[in-house]
């Protein structure tokens, strides 16, 4: 094999090498899939299936039925409403009211860490 042929092999294979790894990379895929709300104004009532309810806008209305493993809400004056919460509950932004019937979820208010006021607080029933 002359020298330019092996350097053409080799430059093949270093080009593919990266193509077939990135078409067989696994996906990233969390526990039943995410669930994703975006917009204003929305007043949606969905099942969290065990999944990560993510709401993303302004004055969102969310009732979130089930079991979710995780609530993450960015944006202004969005209000979820859960029956049970797993894992944790995550509010960036300003006005966001994240309330849950049951569950031990930690409370994570980085708004409040920037001195936005927002309300994340068990309800009973």
């Amino acid at each position: 094999m002359s020298r330019t042929s092996w350097g053409a092999a080799v430059a093949a294979g270093l080009l593919t090498l990266p193509v077939a790894m990135v078409l067989t990379a696994p996906d990233a895929a969390a526990k039943n899939g995410d669930t994703h709300v975006v917009g204003q104004s929305l007043d949606q009532t969905i099942d969290c299936g065990g999944a990560t309810l993510i709401v993303n806008g302004s004055n969102n209305n969310v009732r979130a039925m089930g079991s979710c493993w995780a609530i993450t809400v960015q944006g202004a004056g969005n209000t979820v409403i859960a029956d049970n919460v797993v894992n944790d509950i995550t509010v960036y932004g300003n006005n966001q009211t994240v309330l849950f019937h049951s569950g031990e979820p930690a409370l994570i208010d980085r708004g409040a860490e920037l001195g936005m006021a927002n309300r994340l607080n068990r309800i009973p029933g």
